[in-house]
């Protein structure tokens, strides 16, 4: 038998691919250099804070300069040793602010357990081991922030002094992250001084201009001074790009109208696309036993939208700098009209910095956002009347979609929100006292027989198709307990026109009417009905029976073409509960003068006598008055036009 043995090898790196792997494709874009090197100096600068325990001035000074086609990057933090420059700054994985923010947290679990109990000081950092938990000023976590830098760079120099070694300083130089060179550097203050030699593909992040502008959106939530000149001059001057502290974080004592003109400008720092008309703050609520997973500003949008637009825009911030500005899947899907900027604690980014996992923190931060823009909206429609009606006129269909989808918003949108209608948009309200107690709604693509029928009638329709509208409309009917009429169903017809029976009418005259009514050819899909309805000078309306029409589409041969299976599978289990029958119905109008002397006259008199021009006078305008789908059962209108013309040219030589 023969025995095998088992061996121990270690994994083996290449590591000439793993820097092109990482350095090439783990960022979406250069621009992202400049964040994770400033990044990296934020977090030096709280390291010496945390460490030193001296007073400092901490500050971050960035400096493009475009004719020597270099970005530097200083920082008065706590610099490198040389050994930690080996440890830390040369080793890829490798990041000092990770073992920093661990050992915060221990510190602050010990603190929080009972004295000597060291095991539920490290059970309590186990339990916030997902959130990352430490001094809330460091950012930096998987220690490949400075691959970033070689991914820009043709050259990478980096001058450092350490505040436990304020006496050494070190230039650290490298070309590809592969190999360096380090020695001993001129003497300079405690910091670090990184300058990138760009790449001719990069030389935009030499531009001032641009990189200052990228620093006010990706790094305004800093703590640390962030100093972006837009000339060469060194050190820089000028106020700080985050010299003004958020909303949410601003506890000066200002009037509500500064405060609400300083938010309206924070927001507009980001939106590009649209005007912020207004805000809404988020917090944690009011004595709520948790800390909020998210703090920042919600605002809504000075644009017009429709219930499709999808305009949200989210940005968030992890510690203090910006990791992503599509965040969009934080707000629901209906509030395509909202921006917001947020930062988080407890969410978590991916390696490369610039999306966040979708884990239980996410989820929990959405839910706070939902809350709050739900509360926010009630609040604005309660203290700001005028600013409220704006929000209505702008974003009304947007809102009744949002309104089937939070019953809190239903409550608030839906008397005041707009319904499209045959008489234009309307409130609800409006349309009920307008329709004398009940309210019809229409399904139909186009006016058909309802714009017909209720325009006579002076009452307005609800235009179903549009968006959010046929929802909204049967809830706040079915609160209220006010009828609802669904024209083009059979129910609907039945609360529309009585019915009228044969033995009700002269002998002969319900036969003579159906005949001389009856379509030009004569297939079987129009059925002539004798009734009675409003008004009384419209002599006739032909209906479309839209529930026998989507029975006969869905179980047309060419269905199977068209539609899937599983959904047709599904769309035929509810057509086989329709009743066969024809799909148009010409109802006459027995309470109209002219029908019923027809009836009297083809009663007794049969069709060739004196009704004869009358017929074909009314026989046209059923095509004529008629929506297209319609009259083309019924008569084309080139056939109607022609009847007309011909029994103008028989009256005219008579």
């Amino acid at each position: 038998m023969v025995e095998h043995s088992t061996t121990l090898h270690k994994t083996r790196v290449d590591l000439e691919g793993l820097m092109k792997v990482l350095g090439d494709h783990l960022y979406s874009t250069p621009m992202v250099a400049v964040r994770e090197l400033v990044q990296n100096a934020h977090d030096s600068c709280e390291r010496r804070r945390i460490e030193a325990g001296e007073g400092f001035e901490p500050r971050i000074n960035v400096l493009a300069d475009p004719s020597a086609h270099t970005l530097t990057i200083e920082d008065t933090g706590a610099g490198l040793t040389d050994d930690e420059i080996r440890r830390y700054l040369a080793t890829v994985g490798a990041g000092y602010t990770r073992t920093l923010r661990q050992r915060e947290s221990l510190a602050a679990a010990q603190a929080e357990a009972p004295a000597n109990d060291l095991a539920e000081a490290q059970s309590k950092l186990e339990s916030k081991a997902g959130s990352k938990t430490g001094s809330d000023g460091l950012i930096g976590y998987f220690g490949l922030g400075f691959l970033s830098a070689f991914v820009v760079a043709e050259r990478t120099e980096v001058w450092t002094c350490s505040y436990q070694q304020p006496d050494q300083a070190w230039r650290f130089v490298s070309r590809d992250g592969q190999t360096y060179t380090l020695e001993v550097g001129a003497a300079r203050p405690v910091g670090t001084r990184v300058t990138l030699h760009l790449r001719e593909a990069h030389h935009a992040l030499a531009n001032p201009l641009a990189v200052r502008r990228l620093l006010i959106r990706y790094a305004c939530l800093l703590r640390h001074p962030i100093f972006c000149p837009l000339d060469a001059s060194w050190p820089a001057e000028g106020d700080a790009v985050n010299a003004d502290p958020p909303p949410w974080r601003d506890d000066r004592e200002l009037a509500p109208l500064r405060r609400q003109k300083l938010a309206l400008e924070f927001a507009a720092r980001f939106e590009s696309d649209f005007e912020p008309l207004c805000t809404i703050e988020i917090g944690g609520a009011d004595g709520a036993a948790d800390p909020p997973e998210v703090r920042g500003l919600l605002w809504i949008q000075d644009s017009t939208t429709y219930g499709s637009s999808d305009n949200r825009r989210v940005w968030v911030f992890v510690r203090g700098m910006m990791i992503t500005d599509d965040a969009r899947e934080l707000l629901p899907r209906w509030a395509g009209f909202i921006g917001a900027a947020v930062e988080g604690l407890g969410l978590t980014p991916t390696a490369s910095r610039e999306d966040l996992q979708r884990d239980s923190a996410y989820d929990r931060a959405a839910a706070q956002l939902l809350d709050a823009l739900v509360l926010g909206l009630g609040q604005i429609a309660r203290e700001q009347p005028a600013t409220w009606r704006r929000i209505l006129y702008r974003h009304n269909e947007a809102l009744l979609g949002a309104a089937i989808c939070d019953a809190r918003l239903f409550a608030l949108v839906a008397e005041q929100a707009t319904i499209p209608t045959s008489q234009g948009d309307l409130s609800l309200t409006r349309v009920l006292e307008r329709s004398q107690g009940k309210i019809y709604v229409s399904q139909a693509q186009r006016g058909g027989f309802e714009e017909l029928l209720f325009r006579a009638l002076s009452v307005p329709v609800v235009q179903a198709r549009r968006y959010g509208a046929l929802a909204v409309t049967r809830r706040w009917a079915e609160q209220r307990g006010v009828p609802l009429v669904m024209l083009g169903t059979e129910r609907g017809e039945q609360a529309l026109f009585r019915k009228v029976e044969d033995d009700e009418l002269e002998p002969g005259a319900a036969e003579g009417l159906r005949r001389a009514f009856a379509a030009e050819h004569d297939s079987g899909e129009v059925e002539v009905v004798l009734s009675r309805f409003a008004p009384t000078h419209l002599p006739f309306v032909l209906v479309p029976d839209r529930e026998v029409e989507l029975k006969q589409r869905i179980e047309a041969d060419d269905a199977d073409r068209r539609i899937s299976t599983a959904a047709l599978g599904l769309a035929r289990l509810f057509t086989q509960t329709i009743e066969a029958g024809p799909p148009v119905r010409l109802h006459l109008n027995l309470d109209c003068q002219v029908i019923a002397t027809l009836g009297r006259l083809l009663g007794t008199q049969g069709p060739a006598s004196a009704a004869a021009p009358a017929l074909g006078l009314l026989r046209p305008l059923v095509a004529l008055l008629s929506q297209t789908d319609e009259q083309q059962r019924y008569m084309s209108s080139e056939a109607a036009l022609t009847q007309i013309c011909e029994l103008a040219e028989r009256l005219l030589q008579a």
